[in-house]
């Protein structure tokens, strides 16, 4: 137990004590109590009390992995600069670090074989105790990477828990692909197809059977490969319907971290302009007009849309709240006008649209294996197939960089890659 004691200055009672330095030396503490000894006795007592426990804690002989991933998440993550979205996937990312065994190993017990055999689990499948595996994708392994990578980096400096980062040395593997060599089978393409105009329009019926208010988002974005959570983020404000563009400024997620909806900025975290066509202009004043009946049709249970702001430690978060016109609206909510609404003008949130994508891919044959980011790979498909400079594409769909574009949708069609391989007829006269 560290010693301490009181002494008087002035009016006021001071109080003191000695804690270890970095090196393991004693130096002493003092801070100002009150005009109280008594008071100030007390003080000193709590002082110490919370110096010692959070000294049991940051000794690392006795921390944990898991408990390192704890304090790191509060100390540097949840105060950091990383957007609101990555620090709960960041989140979502510890907590499922702590379901596996190596989370209760003490940190100076864990060693690069012990990371690299976890992160081999996560690649490549199996089981450690009641930690299952299924094998995931490399960019969802990268998450547990990066949170390791720099938790650990915490651990070195500032707090010299330990001397080295054992993830230095962990390499993030990629998988083998078995290639039957003699298979009579075509080659299927490794890419989700995109829809054609046919496919799209049993698309459509099948959703107004079962998800009418699906058909809007899927719309959109058919006709301006939008993400969803922008579809479903987009306001009446965002959208220019005599000049024929939209603007992209925000999108709709579910943290799961925080068990709330929130809105928050695009994945690429800039504001980015979208032109559209006639078709699309009309569905538009369509829906604005059906929107407006439906507020006289449901008067006062028609719902409407509001954000809270949020503050947590330095980071802010705008939270999706829906209220009927017979509540009360609290005077920190703000108002939002949704173009993609229900019928009782509640947001149709991300997650309910999805679901209506999956349900029709498996009842309609030809959608087999579509899901809502199939429409952004169409919208792209169906631009550079007719001509659209990759460009203007890139910027439409706001990637960092064209590259980006053409490595993602290389793939286009199968007609279209049959047309480029017959340019070679011209050539020689065919």
């Amino acid at each position: 137990m560290a010693k301490g004691s009181v002494r008087k200055k002035g009016k006021k009672w001071d109080y003191r004590f000695y804690v270890e330095d970095a090196s393991g030396n004693l130096v002493q503490k003092e801070f100002v109590g009150t005009e109280s000894k008594s008071e100030t006795e007390k003080l000193l007592r709590q002082a110490m009390e919370d110096y010692e426990s959070k000294k049991i804690i940051a000794k690392a002989d006795n921390i944990t992995l898991g408990e390192l991933l704890d304090i790191w998440s509060e100390d540097e993550l949840k105060v950091g600069t990383l957007s609101n979205g990555t620090v709960s996937n960041y989140l979502q990312t510890i907590k499922r670090i702590k379901q596996h065994p190596i989370s209760n190993r003490k940190l100076k017990t864990v060693t690069s074989e012990h990371l690299q055999q976890f992160i081999d689990l996560l690649t490549f499948g199996g089981t450690a105790g009641t930690f299952v595996s299924k094998g995931y994708a490399r960019d969802y392994v990268h998450s547990f990477t990066a949170v390791l990578q720099q938790a650990f980096w915490f651990a070195v400096f500032p707090k010299q828990w330990i001397t080295f980062n054992p993830m230095q040395y962990v390499v993030l593997k990629r998988k083998t692909e078995d290639v039957d060599l003699f298979a009579e089978d075509d080659v299927e393409e490794a890419n989700a197809k995109p829809l054609t105009h046919e496919m799209y329009q049993k698309l459509l019926a099948q959703l107004s059977k079962r998800s009418p208010d699906a058909i809007l988002p899927v719309q959109i974005a058919y006709f301006t490969g939008m993400r969803l959570g922008e579809v479903v983020g987009l306001t009446w404000q965002d959208i220019n319907l005599e000049e024929q563009y939209l603007t992209v400024r925000r999108s709709v997620r579910y943290s799961s971290a925080r068990r709330k909806t929130e809105i928050g900025p695009t994945k690429r975290k800039k504001v980015r302009v979208v032109d559209f066509g006639d078709t699309l202009a009309e569905i538009l004043k369509k829906a604005k007009k059906e929107q407006h009946r439906h507020r006289l049709q449901y008067g006062q249970l028609y719902h409407r849309n509001y954000y809270k702001e949020v503050r947590e430690k330095n980071r802010v978060h705008y939270e999706y709240y829906n209220l009927d016109g017979t509540q009360e609206v609290p005077q920190d909510y703000t108002e939002l006008f949704f173009v993609c609404l229900r019928s009782d003008g509640c947001l149709e949130l991300p997650s309910t649209v999805e679901a209506a994508c999956r349900k029709a891919s498996r009842k309609v044959p030809e959608l087999e294996g579509f899901h809502f980011h199939t429409l952004r790979h169409t919208y792209t498909t169906n631009l550079l197939t007719n001509g659209a400079q990759p460009k203007d594409v890139q910027e439409l769909l706001g990637h960092s960089d064209v590259s980006t574009t053409m490595n993602v949708y290389a793939h286009a069609t199968r007609e279209a890659k049959r047309n480029s391989a017959r340019l070679l007829d011209k050539v020689v006269g065919q």
